[in-house]
């Protein structure tokens, strides 16, 4: 018997049509745009913001998933500001394969409190690249004292913003934040790197404030002030496996300098190695009235090595003088510790320095060990409540107890 294929071929040719046209308006295959194509220049020296922000209108406008190309090469940008409200919220991809610079002067973004802003846009994803804001001249103004040095603006900021991915970016050399993200939801950074030097002021690696469900895995840290920073009205905050120092650690905090303050809420720290910083897992608050909180956190799984202050609470942070000398008004509590090892580079490996008027409450440490070099590591605390269990130093305001996990 002799059959007539092209009488199959067709249907199935039609059929197969059709899936990839179901397919292609299911998972639509994203445009691409160069930034090359939008008069960037690669060498470093000509200014592509211009660029940049016309690529970013195109991939705005689109209906359709696009993404953003940044080759090989070094691209000098001013400020930035890449505003969402307007777009067709498709997902934007940016991927970076060279470097992004700042101008060598850094008066020309230093009056911004920003030198790379995302604004109200949501699914947009960062992959790969280096920032360098070329920040180390302002630092040099700020340490020798000069009066005219301005503030100085944060690399990479996202504000108002949903559904955000930063995956393998470095930032280096900031000029103040490196990252940050305010009133934000749902923010996903992974596998990125900072790097400033330790004397670097106010150059915080991450900054969370305001946000909800952030998560920040697999990164290294190193700068002149904290490593990650929560500041007021975040919850849900995830962090793990960071390797942090130099720097101030990863730090709640600071809460309470204003009276009308939000808190923060449900924040873990996990499988963190701490490297010669000046402190480890901090809790700061201001000595003045507020009714912030923080509550519901965890610390666990957590070397240190020659940290200045490896467990602190700090409810008498002042940076203003004089300082009011008043009792906190953050309320800290349900608070805990637990597998932490390594050593202190000062007698007290463990402090604990909580309010007067609001005592901490609910502080639990279960299997900590810290040791001092050459000296027995010692506790502090005031106005603390809590319980302890194979705890070394010996923390005295807490009750030993078997604590069951």
């Amino acid at each position: 018997m002799v059959y007539n294929t092209s009488c199959l071929i067709l249907p199935l040719a039609l059929i197969f049509l059709d899936f990839i046209l179901i397919s292609s308006l299911a998972h639509p295959i994203p445009s691409t745009l160069n930034v090359l194509s939008y008069g960037a220049k690669p060498d470093g020296s000509k200014d592509s913001t211009k660029a940049f922000l016309a690529a970013w209108d195109v991939a705005c406008a689109s209906a359709n998933p696009t993404m953003i190309i940044v080759p090989k090469g070094r691209f000098l940008v001013g400020n930035l500001v890449f505003q969402g409200n307007e777009c067709k919220q498709a997902p934007i991809s940016i991927r970076i394969a060279g470097s992004i610079v700042a101008p060598g002067d850094f008066r020309i973004i230093a009056g911004s409190e920003h030198w790379i802003s995302f604004e109200d846009v949501t699914d947009v994803s960062i992959y790969g690249g280096i920032l360098d804001a070329q920040g180390t001249s302002l630092w040099k103004c700020k340490n020798n004292g000069g009066h005219n040095c301005p503030t100085g603006a944060k690399s990479l900021m996202f504000s108002g913003s949903n559904n955000i991915k930063i995956n393998g970016l470095t930032s280096i050399n900031s000029q103040r934040f490196h990252i940050v993200i305010d009133k934000s939801n749902n923010v996903n950074i992974d596998g990125v790197k900072v790097s400033a030097d330790a004397n670097s002021p106010n150059t915080d690696g991450i900054h969370v404030e305001s946000s909800h469900s952030v998560h920040i895995t697999n990164s290294r840290i190193g700068t002149g002030d904290d490593c990650i920073s929560i500041g007021p009205g975040s919850t849900d905050v995830f962090i793990q496996t960071i390797q942090c120092g130099p720097g101030h650690g990863i730090s709640i905090g600071s809460l309470g300098r204003a009276e009308e303050e939000q808190g923060v809420d449900n924040v873990t720290v996990s499988n963190v190695d701490f490297m010669g910083t000046d402190n480890g897992v901090r809790i700061k608050t201001w000595g003045k009235d507020s009714n912030s909180f923080a509550r519901n956190i965890v610390f666990q799984h957590i070397n240190m090595k020659m940290v200045k202050n490896p467990i602190i609470i700090d409810q008498h942070y002042c940076l203003d003088k004089p300082c009011p000398k008043q009792e906190s008004g953050v309320k800290v509590s349900n608070v805990r510790y637990e597998d932490i090892h390594g050593t202190s580079n000062t007698e007290v490996a463990v402090l604990l320095d909580c309010s007067k008027d609001k005592p901490c409450t609910g502080i639990v440490m279960d299997d900590v060990n810290l040791v001092s070099v050459n000296r027995p590591a010692q506790a502090s605390c005031d106005n603390a409540n809590g319980l302890a269990n194979d705890v070394v130093p010996f923390t005295p305001c807490l009750k030993s107890e078997i604590i069951m996990t």
